[in-house]
């Protein structure tokens, strides 16, 4: 950056103006320079001003100059000049492609040169984390690090962490350095069907879910135990196995295997092949209706024996109350109101089946 120093006098006569830096070097005397540093220039030089400009700051160049005016005793004004020091821009280090899943990385972000010191803050993809800060000094600046520390997994291959910097030297915009995670680990292996209930003739297909890092091609097809014994219909291609038209032979345990150089992993799948035509076999919408109805059912025969239970206890109750209190009372009404009024005096018991 640069820096302008002005010094004004007011003054009635003619004097002579100096600029001295921090070290008590005259820079200019008047208008005459009197330190060969070619990043100084004289930018104006009156008997009543004296300004100057000081090209590609440094950190050296920071303290307090001085301004003489030579008078009868000599008059003096002082000015601080602060220097900012930019922060270099960082850099991840610490890390070895690939990492195994279970291992334990660090990241660690490096930036020097600030003055004051840089903040540095940590992002997971779009999500901040929190880092350890170390703050050191060199001369004038402060080198700053900030390290993190991971059990990675498989989650975490393909993840960015960036490391930013903030400086006010920097304003709004940051130094920003991003590292790509590269996470192995063994295969895990699905299998996905195109038809939920599979029927003879129809067109049918399984696929191999595999995920792993590296990548686990190819993937392996069998079916009881043993290779695929019609591969004129069992057609494999890439992760997928098809059968064009199924029928009952097709029944059985069909298994994929995937691996690479961390591990194998396999799954299965029992095919079970309907025959839409056979009568002891229902249609799978039929069944699910009937199941349905079936509860339907259970549940409204459930509320009428108990709407029954209830109203046979309250009849009960009444007919009890009614007996308790007749014998002084010329209505029903009046009986129960009177055999509650001698409940107190004797209790009787009645039972229900």
């Amino acid at each position: 950056g640069t820096a302008n120093m002005t010094c004004r006098v007011e003054y009635n006569d003619q004097t002579s103006l100096q600029w001295s830096n921090p070290a008590q070097q005259t820079l200019f005397f008047g208008d005459k320079k009197a330190l060969r540093d070619n990043r100084i220039e004289l930018v104006r030089a009156t008997w009543a001003e004296l300004t100057i400009s000081i090209s590609d700051i440094s950190l050296s160049d920071e303290g307090q100059y001085t301004c003489s005016l030579f008078t009868m005793p000599v008059k003096t004004t002082k000015a601080f000049l602060t220097v900012l020091g930019v922060p270099e821009r960082p850099e991840i280090t610490g890390f070895t492609k690939p990492a195994m899943e279970g291992d334990e990385i660090t990241l660690i972000c490096t930036t020097s040169g600030s003055k004051p010191a840089a903040h540095i803050r940590w992002f997971r993809n779009d999500k901040e984390v929190t880092g350890t800060k170390e703050v050191n000094a060199t001369g004038k600046s402060f080198t700053v690090k900030s390290t993190l520390q991971l059990q990675v997994d498989q989650s975490d291959d393909g993840v960015a962490y960036t490391c930013s910097v903030e400086h006010v030297s920097l304003s709004s915009n940051p130094y920003q350095v991003t590292e790509v995670l590269e996470v192995h680990y063994a295969p895990h292996v699905e299998i996905s069907h195109s038809v939920i209930i599979p029927q003879e003739g129809q067109y049918f297909k399984l696929e191999c879910v595999s995920k792993g890092n590296p990548l686990p091609e190819p993937v392996l097809w069998s079916k009881d135990g043993g290779e695929l014994p019609d591969i004129e219909r069992m057609i494999v291609e890439g992760r997928e196995l098809t059968i064009t038209a199924l029928n009952k032979t097709d029944n059985g345990t069909y298994r994929c295997e995937a691996s690479n150089y961390l591990g194998t992993s396999g799954a299965e799948y029992v095919l079970f092949v309907y025959d839409p035509n056979a009568p002891g076999q229902q249609d799978p919408d039929h069944a699910l209706i009937g199941g349905v109805v079936a509860v339907v059912v259970f549940i409204t025969l459930c509320l009428i024996i108990a709407l029954g239970r209830y109203l046979a206890r309250h009849k009960g109750t009444y007919l009890t109350h009614e007996a308790k209190g007749s014998e002084d009372a010329p209505d029903a009404d009046t009986a129960i109101i009177n055999a509650e009024g001698n409940h107190a005096a004797e209790e009787k018991k009645e039972y229900f089946i």
